[in-house]
């Protein structure tokens, strides 16, 4: 697999360029022979990008911080680059038929320069609570539209799945591995992320499909670094693929949602930095589950499903302080971006709490 790095949201590296709003809400276009990020600044040469580069031959795709997804927006906007969707199918591209997803909360009490590692059982409660109220509800039931088309058999997204597996892993992070500004000498790199799904996946017997993914949350003032892309400074989240293509690991990287960077506006449960973490959860999850190996739904612009919708969470149903209410608990989750939402009511209607 070919897999430099992806941006989301306004930021694109996607080969296939270029913006157009389609009448239909479902369109297959062809897929890129690969991801490449220089080609495309060069035939755009009025794309704000960050960090354009590749690592090793991987690929991830991010959730950027509030104030860097509003700084692409804005000069995205300015130089008549907004990208209003729709998401396109890529011909032979893949999707999760169901998701079950797999916990790994590295919380070891210190950091490595001997800090005190920050975490709370609230933050890591409700993470598990939202992994396990997610299914059903109406984020997920928004999915539904999306399908994959393989060897002529077409099979859509199906609201089912669940939690399937939660380890709390308590062993010291290794020695720093990047080098990112906002926590300094106290990052994982993403390969020491990858190596720690490794460890926990031997040592609980998990398994790698296509309808799973992996979850990493690490501690609060625990930086992680893609390449030259930190959190905090360029993203909150992020999720990628690793491992042979037949059976491929998923997984999100998960660093802790600390305010201001990635946090939400309000906050349902009273603890703001876990109810960010569910927002943000969703976010990758929901990505995963339409785009899992980056070759199925994006737009021309090569951003995903919840990139559109970024940061916008829509009108509060539920209060004053949640748009969502599952199993009679309260959420404040960004909206998803509903192709057949846009394709009746106009493109900047896609954003929704409630699909199909």
């Amino acid at each position: 697999m070919n897999k430099p790095l992806k941006f989301s949201l306004f930021a694109v590296v996607d080969a296939a360029i270029g913006l157009g709003l389609l009448a239909a809400p479902e369109v297959t276009v062809a897929a890129p022979a690969a991801y490449l990020p220089e080609q495309a600044v060069a035939a755009n040469p009025r794309l704000p990008t960050l960090n354009p580069i590749n690592k090793a031959g991987e690929v991830v795709h991010i959730l950027p911080t509030r104030q860097l997804a509003a700084d692409l927006a804005a000069a995205n906007a300015a130089a008549g680059f907004a990208d209003n969707g729709p998401l396109q199918y890529h011909a032979g591209g893949e999707i999760m038929p169901s998701v079950i997803s797999y916990i790994i909360y590295w919380t070891p009490p210190k950091l490595q320069t001997g800090a005190l590692a920050g975490w709370s059982a609230a933050y890591q409660n409700l993470q598990t609570r939202f992994l396990t109220d997610y299914q059903g509800h109406s984020l997920a039931n928004n999915n539904t539209q999306y399908y994959q088309s393989i060897s002529g058999v077409t099979s859509y997204i199906h609201d089912t799945g669940g939690v399937g597996g939660v380890y709390v892993d308590i062993a010291a992070y290794p020695k720093a591995g990047c080098n990112d500004s906002l926590t300094p000498g106290n990052c994982l790199s993403d390969a020491q992320i990858q190596a720690e799904i490794k460890k926990v996946m031997a040592l609980k017997g998990w398994t790698p499909a296509i309808n799973k993914i992996f979850f990493v949350y690490t501690a609060k003032g625990e930086g992680s670094c893609f390449g030259t892309s930190c959190a905090y400074t360029n993203f909150c989240a992020y999720h990628g693929n690793f491992g042979p293509v037949t059976t491929p690991t998923i997984y999100a990287n998960m660093p802790y949602a600390a305010s201001p960077y990635c946090a939400t506006g309000t906050s349902p449960n009273g603890n703001v930095e876990a109810d960010s973490g569910a927002s943000i959860t969703s976010h990758e999850l929901i990505e995963a589950v339409t785009d899992p190996l980056l070759n199925a739904w994006f737009t021309a612009q090569g951003n995903e499903i919840g990139d559109l919708c970024a940061w916008n969470y829509g009108t509060n149903t539920w209060g004053a302080l949640a748009n969502q209410k599952w199993n009679g608990h309260l959420y404040e989750l960004q909206q998803e971006y509903d192709n057949h939402a846009a394709a009746v009511f106009g493109a900047l209607k896609g954003c929704v709490q409630v699909g199909p």
